[in-house]
């Protein structure tokens, strides 16, 4: 019995070691989520170092852990972050961590001094880090400049910016990059040189003066050229500005960020006309190992080289499996709290993007192209479409950019037209709030909306045209809204509009002919504003209006004469000779009396000859 009972264990860890290598299989993608403590269980029970899932468990959680480490790098903990990042395997991870730092770098702009510090002191101890996130600058760079892409180009421009003033790189590939931009000048391209030049400029006036004034010199024969916008024009002479102060506010390296002396540091010598540069994808994607143990013992005699204690060298996994569970721990203790923030910050957070955004934007192709890429949470959908409207009527005057912009989102998609459609309703429910400026702006942006058919005009039934029902700003902002919609459209064509039968439940409530008065006022309403001519069917409804509502109340009389007829009719035969009687005193009453009302209307007019003799 004991032997049978040992065997069935075995049986059932055996099972349950091929479901967990099934799980494993399932992770190749980077899709399955695993929770922590079934990761824990699955690197307790792999044990062999040179299998394959052993080392993509490893890759996973090296990867993991480099991302992690990245994203939380900032100002103050920067040199915290460098020595974990050393305790990670970024021998065979170099291609994990460029392309991390590069994707960081392209999201938080701001945050590029950081990110090139961190490079350049990994780069005194690892060259071949830094050389490869310098190659795949480069070819980035190439690439957004060949396709105009001008996002990428910024974001490339601004890190070698900074690796140069880190002397990770050499000056030569910032002149040749400044050359390049500058040699045909477009708009888009100076606005790029002069970003550029103001991160890198105070650098390159101290190591090749020459160079610097060539470069100087070039921008003011584009300037004195004028074919460019003047927008970037006025850019040029805010650079020669900077340039004048001594790029007081554009110093190449923070005092926090010189964290590497000037002689430690390797500076690679890349150009930009370089045919020979490989980015080495394939270091971004997991590779089995033969030789995975020894590369291993390598790194981690490296790392306790660089970190100066070989205690923290870990003889099973060289510090991943570490950071794995100690990730994994993090995960779960998160797991264990619900954390809500009922504070709002989020939305004021997303509120705040989107109108630095939409500040910041030349034209409304642009602005809905970075909006598209604001990556807004599912369901606050809404706060764009109302931070639009609230830009919008912020304005001076009017500006045909909102409105566009409006158009684009509510044809982009389904979801924004119903988000705008909401916004809408919300607005003439609140318009009473606003200024009068205020809300011409935003009709004149809804009337933009509808008269390009961006919007349903089933949206117009929320309006009840009644002297109840409206106030004095909901009648302004109609008015305004209508003749907007009737200047671009025409009269015609929007009396058409209002006359579909298909859309005669929506306009119900424009055109009432649920009461005259309602009607009268409506018609007086549409005349005062200019647009009478839309209100021709409701005064072919007033003229017969009162004389079918008697006629319905004349109809209603008869039918109840006629009921109380026939229930008189269902009594008894002797009550036959009594109405008889009675109809025939009443016969005799009424000869006296039309006889007497005869003789009174005859001395009247008697009495009337004498008094004109």
């Amino acid at each position: 019995m004991a032997e049978i009972d040992v065997s069935v264990k075995r049986r059932k860890l055996d099972d349950a070691s091929q479901q967990q290598m099934e799980t494993l299989k399932l992770t190749r993608g980077g899709g399955a989520y695993i929770p922590p403590h079934r990761l824990r269980q699955l690197q307790q029970n792999l044990t062999d170092k040179s299998s394959n899932d052993y080392q993509r468990m490893t890759w996973e959680a090296l990867k993991k852990s480099i991302n992690g480490l990245i994203n939380k790098v900032n100002m103050a903990n920067i040199k915290m972050i460098v020595p974990e990042l050393f305790g990670e395997n970024l021998v065979r991870g170099r291609g994990l961590f460029c392309k991390s730092i590069m994707k960081a770098q392209s999201a938080s702009i701001p945050f590029t001094p950081i990110y090139a510090s961190l490079v350049s002191v990994i780069n005194t101890k690892l060259p071949s880090i830094g050389g490869l996130l310098v190659t795949r600058l480069v070819i980035q760079f190439r690439r957004a400049f060949r396709r105009n892409d001008k996002i990428a180009c910024l974001a490339a421009c601004r890190f070698i910016a900074h690796l140069t003033n880190q002397l990770v790189v050499q000056e030569i590939l910032a002149m040749q990059m400044l050359f390049l931009m500058l040699e045909r000048p477009t708009d888009d391209s100076v606005e790029i040189a002069v970003g550029f030049m103001r991160e890198v400029g105070a650098h390159l006036a101290a190591v090749n003066p020459k160079v610097d004034n060539g470069i100087f010199e070039r921008f003011r024969s584009i300037l004195h050229e004028g074919d460019i916008d003047k927008r970037v024009q006025y850019m040029i002479e805010v650079l020669f500005q900077v340039r004048k102060d001594k790029y007081k506010d554009n110093q190449p390296i923070v005092t926090d960020l010189d964290l590497v002396e000037e002689d430690d540091q390797i500076t690679h010598q890349i150009a930009l006309d370089d045919e020979d540069l490989d980015v080495e994808d394939e270091l971004n994607l997991f590779k089995f190992d033969p030789n995975y143990e020894e590369n291993e013992e390598k790194y981690a005699s490296i790392k306790s080289e660089i970190l100066g204690d070989g205690s923290d060298a870990d003889s099973e996994s060289g510090g991943s499996d570490s950071g794995s569970e100690d990730e994994s721990d993090s995960e779960e203790e998160e797991e264990g709290m619900d954390i809500r923030d009922e504070t709002g910050a989020d939305v004021v957070e997303l509120r705040r993007r989107i109108y630095l955004t939409v500040m910041s934007s030349v034209d409304f192709e642009e602005c809905c192209h970075k909006l598209m890429k604001l990556t807004i949470p599912e369901g606050q959908e809404i706060e764009l479409c109302n931070m639009i409207i609230e830009c919008c009527s912020q304005e001076r005057t009017y500006l045909k950019f909102y409105g566009l912009m409006a158009e684009r989102f509510c044809k982009m998609s389904r979801v924004w037209m119903d988000n705008f459609a909401q916004a809408f309703t919300d607005t003439y429910e609140t318009v009473h709030r606003y200024e009068t400026n205020r809300l011409r702006n935003i009709a004149k942006l809804f009337g933009h909306i509808f008269f390009t058919d961006s919007l349903p005009w089933t949206c117009f039934s929320i309006i009840q045209l009644t002297e109840d029902d409206t106030t004095s700003a909901s009648r302004i902002f109609i008015k305004i809204l209508i003749q907007e919609i009737s200047e671009f459209m025409g009269l015609k064509k929007l009396k058409l509009r209002l006359e579909d039968p298909d859309f005669a439940e929506s306009f119900a409530g424009m055109f009432p002919r649920d009461n005259p008065k309602n009607t009268r006022f409506a018609i007086n309403y549409w005349t005062s504003i200019g647009l009478g001519a839309l209100t021709e069917d409701l005064r072919d409804w007033l003229r017969t209006a009162p004389q079918q509502i008697m006629k319905g109340q004349a109809d209603d009389s008869d039918s109840d004469s006629s009921s109380g007829s026939s229930s008189s009719g269902s009594s008894g035969s002797s009550g036959s000779s009594d109405s008889g009687s009675s109809s025939s005193g009443s016969d005799s009453r009424s000869d006296s009396d039309s006889d007497s009302d005869s003789d009174d209307s005859r001395d009247y007019r008697r009495r009337d000859r004498r008094g004109r003799r």
